[in-house]
């Protein structure tokens, strides 16, 4: 169905139409929903080009383009590629939306993502905090879009062997999620496998059996007996 819009905008309104290059970012979506990576690189770049000679390099759309694209070469592990393009967008957001806008905020954050893949953990666990502290401000600190970004700074924390650190982000975020989402939620569950797989690296095994346990018994209640997130719950307590 995207073909067949994209087909029909590019022959009634032309190819660099905003409406045309709309149905490309669309269509470029899709494709990588359905692994087709290539093509899907190639229709995000055709959108991020087509935007920024008609709307220009700070407008929204070309802004949403560049981290449309970031993030697939990112998905690709085309990291440097994905770091390139995840400052541009930084950089842009910044000055058109200002520093503390959830915009730049959200750009902040996934410019910390890929620095830690590429195994830059001072510079993520800087960029993690940076967007965490202006959630907070903007957003309050139980807001899931704050909570969203909390989660990723033990991890960052944990390879830099900052274990006690980590360990005390986990239990704010785990009594967070309890206290707003309640303990039938799944979302606490979540914490707790994250904190239990700090204390298994730690080689605390009993500790990590009781946090997996309490996560299996909150999946269980909340997604049911078959969900694959009960399932690898179960998985990691059978292997400690």
């Amino acid at each position: 169905m995207f073909r067949r819009a994209l087909e029909s905008t590019e022959k009634v309104l032309g190819p660099d139409d905003p409406d045309t290059l709309t149905n490309v970012n669309n269509l470029a979506l899709v494709l990588q929903e359905l692994s087709m990576y290539g093509e899907s690189v190639t229709m995000f770049r055709r959108a991020l080009e087509g935007r920024q000679k008609v709307l220009g390099p700070d407008h929204p759309h070309t802004l949403t383009s560049i981290h449309n694209l970031a993030s697939l070469l990112q998905k690709q592990g085309r990291y440097d590629e994905s770091e390139t393009m995840f400052r541009r967008a930084l950089q842009s957001t910044e000055k058109v939306l200002g520093p503390g806008h959830p915009d730049t905020l959200s750009s902040t954050s996934s410019l910390a993502s890929v620095l830690q893949d590429l195994g830059r953990y001072n510079e993520s666990e800087a960029m993690f905090r940076h967007s965490l502290e202006g959630r907070q401000k903007v957003f309050g600190p139980d807001h899931p879009k704050t909570l969203s970004v909390v989660k990723y700074l033990p991890m960052a924390l944990s390879v830099q062997r900052k274990s006690d650190e980590s360990e005390t982000v986990w239990q704010c975020v785990l009594e967070t999620r309890v206290s707003t989402l309640g303990p039938e939620h799944y979302k606490p569950g979540k914490s707790l496998v994250g904190l239990a797989g700090l204390r298994e690296k730690q080689g605390g095994y009993s500790q990590a059996g009781v946090a997996y346990r309490l996560a299996f018994g909150g999946f269980f209640k909340a997604l049911g007996g078959k969900h694959p997130t009960t399932w690898e719950c179960i998985w990691k307590l059978t292997t400690l």
